[in-house]
């Protein structure tokens, strides 16, 4: 906090200096000729009042100019690389990772290999027509420039020791002598490192489709995770009995931060991703997926020996067959032990599988029964399961929880609520184990609908957030849920918007979780058919089924399923920080109610729907006048409105 505010005070100062030669050249100069004029017809001290006057004037402006523009923030060039497309980004696309890492827990380094299957967009002729990114810096032509992400710091350095090319077999090729047995050409490639990128000389002899590999072998120091989830990186701990235990988070850091790829969230690999941990044969190591391979390594007894022995490394290889994000594929390293379940889902047999530290078996095989619970419910709501063919997993984590896909980190101590806390104070989120909940609802909203901005991750959070609100009222009932959802709200800061700026690698608020599901909550409201709430949220996971979407899209497809036009609601709960207010005078001798909207945007114009009745109110920031029933005049009241609406609301004597 103080460091925030030592910034806020320095971009005040910045802003103060940019102002002043303007404010110099105009203000002050209209100053001085005014009060020349005033001194010939009046006295010294009336033009020194009225030039004080001017000066406190120009300070003021200065002032309230700088308090707005220091809530901008800066942006530089680095997180412009990683958070947008670019030349170097855009022409490929990722069709798959093949990862293998091998960690060394005393060091807390890593060396690792990642092999980056990919497909070109654009054929020879309109690449070589593009200005490539950092063509000056590489001297590189006409060749393609790809870019790969790769953080590497002082304190945290990652060193790019090859890049090998595996290119396409084309006919024409036949005389290379670089071809191999397997029909490939094999060529290292040029690697430049700066600015947490890596950027690589691609031959240019491409067309449209072409699919071809690269392996870019590495070692270094990854960051390290000191309070993870929140902060990402690296997690090097031990369990309680003195084991290592190791495992990475990286939301919003990035999966960069340990293994080279194209770190950019809008683009998954369509086939899917392997992982292979080399991990001392002690331990086990758990990924997404399922696991294919596992082997005892051999090491050769000498150089030039044709002889080997069995060495005390252990290799495990774990592979998912749908897309996933980046930021997803995780290794959990570990004395883990395993036990299974299965469960008749809407698409058939569901393999359940988790994975514990081996002295809280018992503890897992109790706490973990939810799982089912939550499975059921969430299938009700949101659709089948995205990933049957990869299974569903719970791994014990060194933190509390992660999304990561068939494979949910869980670090919540066996028990319910959020570390036996219950985040609305309703008592209702006490009933249930919040990272098996929650973390699991991700399999839904980011894993299977994915943003491919993170400035666009309520999408994620605040669908996810509402994901226990239903959860809630499955087993519960209707008025449980509510009072989940409304309990939230003491959680929302309204300190800036949920959207964050785009482009640059930066999510919005974090009232993303307790706002979104709020606005979804009085979305749902304002639709008043429940049936066709369900029906959207199943068609969201319908439609953009293993997708990357953006906000726009997701609001404009609620917006035509319902029949409503939301955009207007969207836009003031997703982009402006104020809470609008509802302000109504009921006439019962008339049975009238008189309401309109303020402390919002132009024309907010989102229906209530009044309980009892099922009837729609249309209000907007025009004053208008609508008869009810004495029933629905009854009904119309701040608690029960704003029990269903993220609204203020206030009761005037007379007309607004």
């Amino acid at each position: 906090m103080i460091t925030k505010r030592k910034n806020l005070l320095a971009n005040q100062r910045h802003c103060k200096e940019q102002l002043a030669p303007t404010t110099r050249g105009s203000n002050l100069f209209y100053v001085a000729s005014i009060g020349a004029t005033i001194q010939r017809l009046l006295c010294h001290s009336l033009v020194r009042f009225v030039m004080l006057c001017s000066f406190a004037l120009v300070g003021f402006i200065q002032l309230a100019t700088a308090q707005l523009m220091a809530k901008k923030e800066t942006f530089t060039h680095a997180d412009t690389l990683r958070g947008s497309l670019n030349p170097n980004r855009d022409w490929w696309d990722v069709l798959r990772y093949d990862i293998t890492v091998k960690p060394d827990f005393e060091k807390k380094t890593i060396e690792g290999k990642t092999t980056i299957i990919y497909k070109s967009n654009r054929g020879l002729s309109e690449k070589k027509n593009r200005k490539q990114y950092y063509d000056a810096i590489l001297g590189i032509g006409d060749s393609l420039t790809m870019q790969i992400d790769l953080q590497s710091s002082i304190s945290n350095q990652f060193i790019i020791d090859s890049v090998i090319l595996i290119d396409s077999f084309y006919e024409s090729r036949l005389h290379d002598n670089r071809i191999n047995n397997k029909g490939m050409i094999s060529k290292k490639l040029k690697a430049f490192q700066f600015e947490n990128i890596c950027l690589i000389k691609i031959p240019s002899d491409h067309t449209v489709n072409d699919k071809d590999s690269i392996t870019i072998y590495y070692h270094g120091k990854p960051k390290e995770a000191i309070r993870p989830p929140w902060d990402g990186g690296w997690i090097w701990r031990k369990d309680a009995k003195g084991n290592p235990w190791m495992s990475v988070a990286c939301q919003g850091l990035g999966a960069s931060a340990w293994y080279p790829c194209k770190d950019y969230q809008g683009d998954e690999p369509d086939n899917g991703a392997t992982l292979t941990m080399i991990v001392p044969d002690t331990l086990v190591a758990v990924a997404n997926g399922r696991l294919v391979k596992s082997e005892t390594l051999n090491v050769k007894l000498g150089e030039g020996s044709s002889q080997s022995q069995i060495s005390n490394l252990k290799s495990y290889s774990w592979q998912v067959k749908n897309p996933i994000n980046n930021y997803l594929i995780i290794p959990s390293i570990g004395k883990y032990v395993n036990f299974t379940d299965t469960l008749m889902g809407e698409k058939g047999k569901l393999d359940l599988s988790y994975w514990v530290l081996d002295y809280n078996l018992e503890k897992a095989k109790e706490q973990f029964k939810q799982a089912k619970l939550m499975l059921r419910a969430f299938e009700y709501w949101f659709g089948p399961y995205p990933f049957y063919e990869d299974s569903y997993k719970l791994v014990e984590s060194p933190h509390l929880g992660m999304e990561h896909q068939s494979a949910t980190a869980y670090g919540n101590k066996f028990g319910n609520g959020y570390l036996g806390r219950d985040l609305s104070g309703s008592g209702w989120g006490l009933k249930w184990d919040y990272i098996i909940i929650h973390e699991s609802g991700h399999e839904w909203f980011a894993n299977n609908i994915t943003t491919n901005d993170i400035a666009d991750m309520w999408v994620h959070e605040g669908f996810t957030d509402y994901s226990e609100t239903l959860f809630t009222e499955y087993y519960y009932g209707i008025e449980a849920g509510t009072d989940y959802n409304y309990g939230q709200r003491k959680g929302i800061q309204n300190d800036h918007p949920i959207i964050g700026p785009y482009g640059v690698n930066k999510e919005g608020s974090g009232d993303m979780y307790p706002k979104g599901a709020n606005l979804i909550h009085t979305v749902r409201h304002a639709i008043n058919n429940d049936s066709l709430f369900r029906q959207i949220l199943r068609g969201l996971n319908k439609d953009f089924y293993h997708k990357t979407v953006t906000s726009t899209q997701v609001e404009n497809y609620i917006s035509k399923k319902a029949g409503i036009n939301f955009q207007k609601t969207f836009d003031q709960y997703l982009r402006t920080t104020l809470i609008p207010q509802l302000n109504y005078v009921i006439d019962t001798a008339k049975a009238t109610v008189t309401a309109n909207w303020t402390n919002c945007i132009d024309d907010f114009d989102m229906p209530i729907t009044i309980v009892p009745t099922d009837k729609h109110v249309k209000v907007s920031t025009k004053t208008q006048t609508i008869k009810l029933t004495n029933n629905e005049l009854v009904w119309f009241n701040k608690k029960n409105i704003e029990r269903l609406y993220y609204i203020k609301t206030q009761q005037l004597a007379s007309k607004p």
